[in-house]
């Protein structure tokens, strides 16, 4: 199967960061965060990146989990403390490649298939559920200052 097929078996649509997505999932339950909003309890897309797509640096209030469904592994970039990590999203295990990695909420990240060739399929469960309010791409500039020693992927990456 293509990606053309894939997008059009599970009803992608392009996504504001980058690649294709479909919620598949929005529990009825709610609950009130901290700063007083309501938000599911929790919420799941799929996510497609292909090729050199690419999920450019964003951030949400949540936590985010990604799961490895197919096709080729993805590296997820998370700016943690003014640290890079790098993680492998994938099934081999031999190679340090993981089949699920949490984004903490509030964490500047991206993400790419691996060497750029090929598709990732993968989904991202998010709790307290996603909320387009609580979206926030990065921009170049804002990142530059605050963490001038990942210049080469903040370009990369906005």
């Amino acid at each position: 199967m293509n990606t053309n097929e894939i997008i059009q078996q599970l009803q992608l649509f392009p996504h504001p960061e980058g690649g294709f997505f479909k919620e598949t999932y929005r529990s009825a339950a709610t609950l009130t965060t901290s700063d007083g909003k309501t938000r599911n309890v929790s919420t799941d897309i799929y996510f497609l990146l292909e090729n050199e797509n690419k999920s450019n640096f964003h951030r949400i209030q949540s936590d985010e989990i990604w799961h490895f469904h197919q096709k080729n592994p993805l590296e997820i970039f998370v700016i943690d403390q003014g640290k890079l990590i790098t993680k492998t999203l994938g099934n081999n295990l031999e190679q340090g490649e993981v089949p699920q990695v949490v984004v903490p909420a509030g964490r500047w990240f991206a993400a790419q298939v691996k060497n750029g060739s090929g598709y990732s399929l993968v989904s991202c469960t998010v709790a307290p559920g996603f909320d387009f309010a609580d979206f926030e791409m990065a921009k170049k500039e804002t990142l530059l200052s605050q963490f001038p020693h990942l210049n080469d992927i903040i370009e990369r990456f906005t």
